[in-house]
């Protein structure tokens, strides 16, 4: 596979060509840039490292606003530059925002990790396991910026954002609107696993997952199903679902990385609960008197909390999971050509056939023509 190298206004950019799937339409070109992450190592080893040019790079600055936006806290710029700063001489405050402490400490498994992904194929494994996930006569072209940094919000590994710029600062904007562009904190990944070879799976299945999304943002965006839902469907109920059935989707393809699709017998009870939370969240989504700031605050929450506390993920994971186990792969990805309807019908269907199942409560099926 050859390999374009091209230098980037902030460093080294690796675009990577992926082609020849058996879904051939499917060409999605990651363009890789590992600046942010290669310097904050550098800066975390005591070697060399400007805080005020780590900060302005691309990955940086969307690293720093989402970490603002989860954290619900007024985060510019100065304070992100501060906090490299003191963890250059090793003098961090016990209010570690960007979670930089952790990374400082693991940075010789945090070096040897980005040296593997530089050198592996790691684009290549990412786009063709994403492509078999969407239907076999897709036709989708895009151009997916990736950016790795050594830092961020404790809640989240990696996540996808629509981007516009001005200069080197990003405005976060909706669907349809801005660059579909990925973050990975690359600090997180030195969890995975007891060796550079497990951490480097890991970082797979998370990076799929996010690129899974991405391209599904795209598919949308050319979809006149998917254009039609968004003109029609704007409740904030319409939006979870949309949510649910794409992070959820993305959670089943990283727990099919992981252990082949399975749950362990500890893990029912906490499934039950976030299908449990889900239908609370739905219920309370239609009242009228909910407010926008409600409203925002429970469809963010439903897939930006922990792993189990992110009741819409979990939700959409089990979902999907039940149809692909039971109705197969096709119907699976049909449902990413026709939408959240088609989604959690199809599950209402295995679920009024198998009484086991988690339900979904009247308020989603009477929404998805499912009653």
């Amino acid at each position: 596979m050859k390999r374009t190298r091209a230098k980037h206004v902030f460093g080294l950019l690796m675009l990577i060509p992926v082609s020849g799937w058996a879904w051939s339409g499917f060409n999605v070109f990651l363009q890789v840039d590992y600046t942010s992450a290669e310097k904050s190592v550098e800066l975390y080893e005591g070697v060399s490292g400007r805080p005020d040019y780590i900060v302005q790079l691309r990955g940086s600055q969307i690293a720093l606003a989402t970490t603002a936006l989860l954290a619900q806290q007024p985060l510019g710029a100065k304070d992100l530059e501060s906090t490299l700063e003191a963890a250059k001489f090793n003098q961090l405050s016990a209010d570690d925002i960007f979670k930089i402490r952790d990374a400082r400490a693991n940075v010789s498994e945090l070096k040897e990790l980005l040296a593997a992904v530089q050198r592996r194929n790691f684009s290549e494994k990412v786009v063709s396991t994403v492509a078999q996930l969407f239907p076999e006569r897709t036709n989708l072209s895009a151009s997916i910026p990736l950016f790795f940094v050594a830092f961020g919000h404790e809640n989240i590994d990696a996540f996808v954002r629509r981007v516009t710029w001005r200069g080197n600062v990003p405005t976060f904007v909706g669907e349809g609107e801005g660059e579909l562009t990925i973050v990975v904190n690359l600090a997180k990944a030195v969890s995975y696993g007891r060796t550079v070879d497990e951490r480097f799976i890991g970082l797979l299945s998370v990076v799929a997952h996010e690129v899974f999304h991405a391209a599904f943002g795209v598919y949308k965006d050319s979809s006149p199903t998917w254009q039609s839902y968004y003109s029609m469907r704007t409740s904030y109920l319409d939006q979870l679902l949309d949510l649910t059935q794409n992070e959820g989707i993305a959670h089943y393809l990283s727990l099919i990385q992981r252990t082949g699709g399975r749950l362990r017998e500890d893990q029912v009870d906490k499934v039950n609960g976030a299908f449990a939370e889900f239908n609370r969240t739905a219920t309370e989504l239609q009242s009228k008197t909910i407010t926008p700031r409600r409203a925002g605050e429970l469809i963010r929450h439903s897939n930006s909390s922990g792993y189990w506390e992110s009741y819409g993920a979990i939700t959409g994971m089990i979902v999907a999971r039940q149809i692909d186990n039971a109705l197969g792969r096709q119907a699976l990805t049909e449902t990413i050509a026709l939408g959240p309807a088609d989604f959690f019908a199809k599950y209402a269907k295995l679920m009024h056939q198998d009484t086991g199942l988690p339900a979904l409560n009247d308020e989603v099926m009477k929404r998805v023509g499912a009653e």
